[in-house]
């Protein structure tokens, strides 16, 4: 179907052009930062291979079956997140206030798209730092953050060019800018990924990487490590986040959703290991501390770089790596702001994309000059919105949404795992969910 410019009929007109299409763009979304660097220090900070393998289960049992009510029910209504869920609400005679359900979602993403964009500038900067050869100047100078990410004004700078480039691309509309960056991005991705993962394994630590990765040790599990899991699996997927939802209502009826499913969840999944392998071999052959955070891919990884033969050229492509996957996360986030504002409030597509984009932009810039902002913003989408966006989807799909349209819409599933998905996204998620975000917010309170 062709694009349509504005009005809430937009959304419903406008479609996949293909099933690569749609996956590629699906994976890009879920596909982040957070599978590069936030997987890698979780796994660090929780035990490894034990959080590894708590992490495969939440995301099989629990936080798919979810995606694919948020799959399910974008498509049944082909409108933005809030009115796909106003809508279906209204069908089985609830109150069109359950469009929250999808407003929460799209709220939460838009928050940290207002960050996202300092975090990508940056890893733009050091990507660009590394090909120039600045990794070759030695850690004492990359701590001091090299001559191209010195302070705040050129954090300013680099998050202004990568807000401008997600901007650019989401107003070029689903077909001519969505779709054409990512189906060529998303392949480059693991094309790289691939690539530095073979050169980190054969050259770097392999033995004790494998080991803390794969070597079950079922005696550190903890609460907290199931807990972690469980997060970093809602997180990784960005279930909760509307992103699926959004990206349902552009999907054809004949596209069956659990199998394109369990490709975006195994694909996320798979980057989130293949990412292990390519920083791990590095990590344990420099001595490096596996719970470093943050730290470990803008502090350790560069001084690493900086001592590797070739290493200014394999650092550069490992950040050039990352700002893929902030790229085409940052896209989709923008996007199902940008449809909600076409749709809800009458704006133009192109009007939308704009303002939203630019005013995303200047919150992120104000976070760089107050940072207490930015860890406000950091708090609030990702342990109270996004949790929440999760729990309320899960309630949605599994007790809003009636039986019929959710079977309808999942014809792929035999009637016996449809039972059992119903039995999960109705009692299961909602409690893991609930307990994730109790417990986050007990823990931040308690260590305030």
């Amino acid at each position: 179907m062709a694009e349509s410019g504005d009005g809430a009929s937009g959304a419903q007109k406008r479609q996949w052009s293909s099933r690569f299409a749609f996956l590629m763009a699906s994976i890009g979304a879920a596909v982040g930062l957070g599978n590069l660097w936030r997987f890698p220090f979780q796994t660090g900070q929780n035990g490894g291979s034990a959080f590894v393998i708590i992490y495969l289960i939440c995301v099989a049992v629990v936080v798919f079956p979810v995606m694919l009510g948020e799959l399910a029910v974008g498509r049944h209504k082909g409108l933005s997140a809030i009115g796909s869920t106003k809508s279906i609400a209204r069908d089985a005679g609830r109150s069109s206030l359950w469009g929250v359900v999808g407003l929460i979602g799209v709220l939460a993403s838009y928050l940290v798209l207002t960050i996202y964009g300092v975090i990508a500038g940056k890893v733009m900067a050091f990507s660009a730092m590394g090909f120039l050869g600045e990794f070759a100047s030695g850690a004492e100078a990359l701590a001091q953050g090299g001559t191209l990410y010195a302070g705040p004004m050129q954090a300013f700078f680099w998050q202004s060019i990568f807000m401008a480039l997600t901007i650019f691309i989401v107003a070029r509309g689903l077909h001519a800018g969505i779709e054409r960056f990512t189906v060529i991005l998303m392949p480059l991705f693991f094309v790289m990924l691939a690539a530095l993962s073979v050169y980190a394994l054969a050259t770097g630590a392999t033995a004790e990487a494998l080991t803390y990765l794969f070597t079950p040790r079922f005696s550190e599990l903890t609460p907290d490590v199931v807990l972690a899991a469980l997060g970093q699996a809602f997180f990784s997927l960005a279930v909760g986040g509307a992103a699926m939802l959004t990206y349902g209502a552009f999907l054809d009826k004949d596209e069956d959703i659990a199998a394109n499913g369990a490709i975006i969840a195994a694909s996320d999944t798979l980057v989130a290991i293949v990412a292990g392998l390519m920083i791990f071999p590095i990590v344990f052959a420099f001595d490096l501390d596996p719970a470093a955070g943050m730290g470990l891919i803008f502090n350790a990884m560069p001084a690493a770089f900086s001592q590797m033969p070739n290493g200014s050229l394999i650092g550069g492509a490992f950040f050039f790596l990352a700002f893929i996957a902030a790229l085409t996360s940052s896209i989709s986030m923008l996007m199902l702001a940008s449809v909600v504002g076409e749709e809800q409030l009458g704006m133009k597509r192109l009007t939308s994309v704009i303002v939203l984009g630019a005013f995303a932009w200047a919150v992120g810039g104000a976070s760089i000059i107050i940072p207490p902002l930015s860890e406000w913003i950091d708090f609030t989408a990702g342990s109270i919105a996004m949790p929440v966006g999760g729990f309320l989807i899960a309630v949605f799909a599994g007790w809003i949404a009636s039986r019929t349209i959710m079977r309808g819409e999942l014809p792929g599933l035999s009637e016996r795992m449809f039972k059992v998905w119903r039995a999960i996204v109705r009692y299961l998620a909602p409690v893991g969910v609930l307990v994730i975000l109790v417990l986050g917010l007990m823990a931040h309170f308690g260590g305030a």
